[in-house]
């Protein structure tokens, strides 16, 4: 896994593809949002959809809040609360 992008109200880690597991067969995403202290995992066409949009979105050099607005559109899905250990 790598975290591949962290601001004051997002970050986002990325999980490679692996071999022989079904879920993670394409790779997947965690998008934690810091002030709600909820999450999400997306894998499979959402997170082929996210990559590509992503990719599209740092081509246009955007600015941390451009990226935290962009993120933002995956809030009303995250239900998962983040818990720390």
């Amino acid at each position: 896994m790598q975290m591949i992008y962290n601001s004051q109200n997002y970050c986002v880690v990325e999980f490679p593809p692996q071999d022989g597991h079904v879920v993670m067969s394409s790779g997947g995403y965690e998008i934690v949002d810091k002030n709600a202290r909820r999450e999400i995992f997306i894998e499979g066409a959402l997170a082929a959809s996210f990559r590509e949009h992503v990719q599209r979105l740092i081509e246009e050099e955007p600015s941390l809040d451009e990226v935290d607005e962009f993120l933002g559109q995956f809030d009303s899905l995250m239900q998962q609360p983040v818990v720390l250990h």
